[in-house]
């Protein structure tokens, strides 16, 4: 239990299960029933059960449902890719660390679905989405820089891996879709490899 699971009614100190959990399911389901940009904080809170104040304790604003996990990912990304054995190709250490990623993803396919709807349908979710796909481009630019890649191996690597991702990642999410997230990325990888090397 800690601190952000305890609300205060009548005088009294009640333990509350799960709180992120449940901010998480009432977020979602409410960005799905009135849309992103007409949920508000409070009442993602009140449908959970919670207070605005224990929502600040776990998240902070109301995007950071949909993209709290993306540092997590780019550490992941990041710590396979500088990981890899010396002797791969840029694009082979760039592919370890997608799908290490992928494999992260694997569990939460449900999720994955109904949050890039929710991003399909608000402009403003689209950017940040765009803009946390070139932060996970440029931090593996960077891990490659420091491998011995110069550039625009670097940067042309990190920038096709990431695109790799993003297909591999809207195929996986397709209702007509049964792999699992890492056959897919590999998938993707083995097609980019194919149309470059014709």
């Amino acid at each position: 239990m800690t601190v952000s699971d305890i609300t205060y009614t009548s005088g009294m100190v009640r333990w509350e299960p799960d709180g992120r959990g449940r901010l998480e399911q009432a977020a979602m389901a409410l960005y799905a029933e009135r849309g992103f940009e007409n949920t508000t904080v409070a009442e993602i809170a009140d449908r959970a059960g919670l207070t605005e104040r224990t929502f600040f304790r776990h998240y902070a604003d109301k995007r950071e449902v949909l993209f709290a996990g993306s540092s997590q990912l780019q550490d992941l990304l990041e710590t396979t890719v500088a990981d890899a054995p010396a002797d791969l190709a840029p694009i082979d250490a760039v592919a370890r660390g997608v799908e290490a990623m992928a494999g992260v993803l694997q569990g939460r396919r449900d999720f994955a679905r109904r949050r890039q709807a929710i991003i399909a349908a608000s402009p403003e979710l689209q950017e940040r989405e765009l803009t946390k796909l070139a932060t996970l481009s440029a931090a593996t630019a960077a891990v490659l820089r420091g491998r011995g890649v110069a550039d625009p191996a670097a940067s042309l690597a990190a920038e096709a891996g990431i695109a790799v991702f993003r297909v591999a990642f809207e195929r996986w999410i397709a209702d007509d879709e049964d792999r699992d997230a890492t056959e897919v990325v590999r998938d993707s990888f083995d097609a980019l490899k194919a149309v470059t090397a014709a």
